[in-house]
């Protein structure tokens, strides 16, 4: 099968998805090992692009959402490919604005019933007191948009309207948007990485994030943690944690018409309650550290290379029948072990998806 993996140099975009050339390489031979002919394009013009089409590959796997150009609109690649009727791996320009608008995905899931956290977006100046705003102290700032914890630091928690007004103005200036202001939630981390397999089956694979101890005491996942690695991933012993986790993760997913694969953020208030946060639907594949992998490996004990072919087992079950192509996904011998999410459930709770295939 020939298979094209794309990314562009992504020093300046703000979401990075797969992650530096080094991440993309180690994409590039998880692909290899399955035994398919595949190339890395470092895709910086729309001839790039174009290539790319006339060679016609069986399946491209999208390492970024879109490329941009100096005074053009960015070309969503998704898009690109689909109008191209190129097989592509993840999900459709509509459901990756989601990833891209932290607001937009919020806003259309709590009209679904979904809990997240309130919040409103803030300009500088334009509330004048703290009476003024929607939501009460303390608060938690960040960019409406940007990813890998970018503007997000200590400063972040504000407590009273000079401490909110000034992460505003700073946000604000770095990254010329709104900011969105969340309710504060002063409960446990945690990401969920969800997989949809060729028999239309979720492998989900949740855990916990724990920053580490800020100068304030608080545990703040920012751009410094994320960049260091200094927080820590764990394994949920808690089964009934795991479930709430899972249920909201399926939803999400579902919810927002997600193809493929996605990570969905999840975070608790101190009574245990889960909120969605936001969602990554081209999440980081840096091998030992990004969250995707390492969430496969530490719940379902998958290695890297098995993440990446069930990433791509929904692509390669697209690609037409009447191709003469083995389809077949190759694993590791140790590879999904029968594991169903079901026997941790009594009949009172609410049906989980199968992560058996």
């Amino acid at each position: 099968m020939n298979i094209e993996i794309i990314t562009t140099p992504n020093k300046d975009l703000k979401e990075s998805g797969f992650g530096s050339l080094s991440s993309c390489n180690s994409v590039l031979e998880a692909v290899m090992n399955m035994g398919h002919n595949v190339v890395l394009n470092i895709c910086k013009t729309k001839e790039d692009l174009l290539n790319i089409v006339l060679r016609q590959p069986d399946l491209v796997v999208l390492g970024v959402k879109y490329l941009s150009f100096k005074d053009e609109s960015d070309v969503w690649l998704s898009e690109y490919f689909s109008n191209h009727r190129i097989n592509y791996t993840g999900s459709s320009k509509d459901v990756l604005r989601f990833d891209s608008s932290k607001v937009m995905a919020k806003s259309y899931l709590k009209n679904r019933g979904i809990k997240t956290a309130d919040f409103f977006t803030a300009v500088p100046g334009e509330y004048k007191s703290e009476v003024d705003l929607p939501v009460k102290f303390p608060l938690f700032l960040k960019p409406v948009d940007a990813a890998n914890g970018n503007g997000i630091d200590d400063l972040s928690y504000v407590t009273n309207y000079e401490e909110f007004e000034s992460k505003v103005l700073s946000l604000y200036s770095q990254y010329n948007a709104p900011v969105l202001v969340e309710e504060y939630l002063d409960g446990k981390e945690y990401t969920v990485s969800v997989i949809q397999t060729s028999s239309g089956r979720l492998v989900i694979s949740p855990i916990e994030i724990v920053p580490l101890a800020s100068t304030n005491g608080l545990k703040i996942l920012g751009h410094k943690a994320k960049t260091e690695d200094s927080e820590e991933l764990k394994k949920i012993k808690d089964n009934m944690t795991k479930v709430k986790l899972v249920k909201m993760a399926t939803e999400v997913f579902f919810g927002l018409g997600i193809r493929d694969y996605g990570r969905i953020d999840i975070k608790t208030n101190k009574d245990g309650e889960c909120y969605f946060m936001e969602v990554n639907l081209v999440p980081g594949m840096t091998h030992g550290s990004s969250y995707f992998p390492k969430s496969c490996e530490i719940e379902n004990k998958f290695a890297y290379d098995d993440a990446v072919a069930l990433m791509l087992s929904q692509g390669i079950n697209r690609i037409p029948s009447n191709k003469n192509i083995n389809k077949k996904v190759k694993l590791n011998s140790n590879f999904l072990n029968g594991y169903s999410i079901e026997t941790m459930m009594s009949q009172s709770q609410p049906s989980a998806v199968n992560l058996s295939l």
